[in-house]
Order: structure tokens, then sequence, then C-alpha cells
């Protein structure tokens, strides 16, 4: 699995790196079948924005969020890909068993 965090009009410090890395292994425990992880991290005025895609094996998850502070915006982006994730792992399961 690969992560590529990047960042537009803002510098992607050590910090909000190892935070995003860590919301993202808690995704992988839900979901085994990630190959990609691409994240944006946005600055525009007063608003924080974090973004992300996940290739996925049968489809890609997208999921964005915003927030006055990168860390509450980074927390809203996880939990909404961890719902998708949940929820395409579910649908998965069920077309598997017939039911």
């Amino acid at each position: 699995m690969q992560i590529n965090i990047s960042g537009h009009h803002v510098e992607v410090t050590d910090a909000l790196r190892t935070y995003v890395n860590e919301k993202i292994d808690r995704l992988v425990r839900h979901y085994d079948h990630i190959t990609d992880i691409h994240v944006i991290l946005t600055v525009e005025k007063l608003v924080q924005k974090a973004e992300a895609r996940i290739n996925i094996a049968k489809g890609d998850v997208f999921a964005n969020a915003e927030s006055e502070d990168m860390y509450a915006a980074i927390d809203v982006l996880t939990d909404k890909l961890n719902r998708q994730l949940i929820k395409h792992k579910e649908k998965n399961i069920t077309r598997s068993h017939g039911g």
C-alpha cells in the first residue's frame, strides 16, 4: 500500500504526515484490499480542507472535509472514509453470500 500526502498552499510538516499516517492505519484495519491512498491538504483563507482518494480492489472511494483546524478536518475525513469502506465491505459480503 502506498500513501501519498501532498499540500496545496500548506507545507506538510512531519507532525501532519505522522498524524495522517496514524489515521490511515486505522482504515486498513477495516478493509485490507487498499492498494493506493492519495491525501491532499489545502488551506483557503480561514478554511482548512482535507481530501482523499483510496484505490481499492473494486473501485475508488473519495471523501473530503473542511474545518477551521487541519487536524479536525483530517479526523472528519477519516471518519467519512471509514464509513464508506465498511459499507463497501458489507456490500461485497452480501453479494458474495447471495443474500
